[in-house]
């Protein structure tokens, strides 16, 4: 079989897929490659997924058991913590974490790993793709030459000629672009940008991603394909920065900016809206700018946009916390010894994903300056211990009437849609809102404090 997979056998119908990572990313990815008819086994070191997986479960809200068991029962879907079986498939792609570790720089510690895992299991002629974002140069410097180690050559090769370059396994890297709760936008719909060590790999990963996205989008080289992936990041992240700066500003001036973006928003050429919040959260936006401010470093290039985007979104949470202690004098309140209760836990509205979210920031801050919270979120009934942070010992409280009245302040971190914020409101003593999310409210509003 492995003398048969040139790039072309990618296209075909009878392709073994292995995805290392069964999380956001990697799990919609093997739905999806099961759903065009693929097998595909999940790989992945926590026993408890495996065991979900396998018996038809889902863990994360926005992914539906039934698909999970429809795979699973028609064959199509597996999971398995056996990393010898990556000998068994055609094509490798790795979804694995790539978070910052304490002083803010990369941490590739993940993909490191699984390189290693992959590396005495490479075959003849297998496809790998990386599909975590990372700064331009991982897949060429970090992962050729841990897989190389075994003596399979994957030669680089750009520009005239290269077309030629004969190569024992194919490597790309295709960036992930999920967005989790997104029911506009799933995986089938977004284009998938592709780009190979050497014109072949190009074309072995150009062939597999086809068959699930409605475009492939071919670029000259993996360095490339990881670029695109943090400008569409950083973009966010800028114009996201801009924007809470703007309405720090905005409340000095007594000015409502989420009224002067909705109305600039009319404009139908050259403005698009981003809106402010308590910080930045999710997977992407509040990591990926830093790889490539690191990266820069390499080349002695200051980059000062991004830098400056990111002190301003740190920062947030932080201005969140001074908003609300403002808040509290006003009623003759200290931040120490009140009681407040934290509307939200995810990093946005309507979905389970606690990945960097600003509350968790907001729950340290407000712990450390002798707050007593609570929390809601319909999402998560408990919160447990994650990478920075540690408060398992909280479990979300009944949202009833005589529970909101005995709060000194209630705060709105995330603008969950099956909240009643008109309730909220009315039953509350003091309601402080990152999210704009009590605009429609009209009884109490003299009991909000936007921020």
């Amino acid at each position: 079989m492995a003398a048969e997979r040139t790039p072309e056998f990618f296209a075909g119908k009878d392709v073994k897929i292995g995805i290392i990572g069964c999380g956001y990313v990697g799990l919609p990815l093997a739905l999806r490659f099961a759903d065009v008819g693929q097998r595909v086994t999940g790989f992945d070191t926590d026993q408890e997924k495996i065991h979900k997986l396998n018996a038809g479960q889902s863990y994360i809200q926005h992914i539906s058991a039934d698909k999970i068991k429809q795979h699973v029962q028609g064959k199509r879907f597996d999971a398995t913590t056996d990393f010898t079986r990556l000998r068994e498939m055609d094509a490798v792609l790795i979804c694995v974490p790539t978070p910052l570790d304490e002083r803010r720089e990369p941490d590739l510690s993940y993909v490191e790993k699984t390189a290693q895992s992959i590396a005495p299991n490479l075959q003849r002629n297998q496809l790998i793709v990386l599909e975590s974002t990372t700064y331009p140069g991982t897949t060429e410097e970090l992962v050729l030459p841990i897989l190389e180690k075994g003596g399979l050559k994957c030669p680089l090769a750009r520009g005239a000629g290269s077309e030629n370059v004969a190569t024992d396994f194919y490597l790309a890297f295709s960036p992930e672009r999920e967005d989790p709760g997104n029911k506009q936008f799933g995986l089938a719909q977004i284009p998938k940008v592709v780009g190979g060590i050497n014109p072949a790999s190009g074309r072995a990963a150009v062939a597999l991603y086809a068959q699930i996205v409605s475009k492939v989008v071919p670029v000259s080289s993996t360095r490339a394909a990881e670029m695109v992936k943090l400008l569409e990041n950083i973009f966010r992240c800028v114009n996201i920065a801009l924007v809470n700066e703007l309405k720090q500003l905005s409340l000095r001036m007594d000015l409502d900016i989420w009224e002067v973006i909705d109305s600039a928003a009319t404009k139908p050429f050259g403005f698009m809206p981003f809106y402010p919040g308590p910080g930045l959260g999710g997977h992407c936006i509040p990591v990926d700018p830093y790889y490539l401010s690191w990266k820069a470093r390499e080349y002695d290039f200051a980059t000062r946009f991004i830098e400056l985007a990111g002190e301003i979104n740190t920062a947030m949470p932080y201005n969140v916390v001074d908003a609300l202690v403002g808040a509290l004098n006003s009623h003759e309140k200290s931040v120490k010894g009140s009681k407040i209760l934290l509307l939200g836990v995810a990093y946005k509205k309507d979905v389970d994903d606690l990945r960097e979210s600003p509350s968790l920031k907001l729950l340290e801050l407000l712990t450390a300056r002798g707050a007593l919270l609570d929390y809601n979120d319909p999402y998560f009934p408990a919160l447990h211990k994650m990478r920075h942070y540690d408060f398992s010992n909280m479990k979300s409280v009944e949202l009833s009437p005589e529970r909101l009245a005995s709060y000194d302040c209630v705060l709105i971190a995330t603008d969950h849609s099956s909240y009643d914020y008109d309730a909220i409101v009315r039953k509350s003593k003091l309601v402080v809102d990152t999210r704009n999310a009590t605009r429609h409210v009209k009884q109490g509003r003299e009991k909000v404090v936007h921020c």
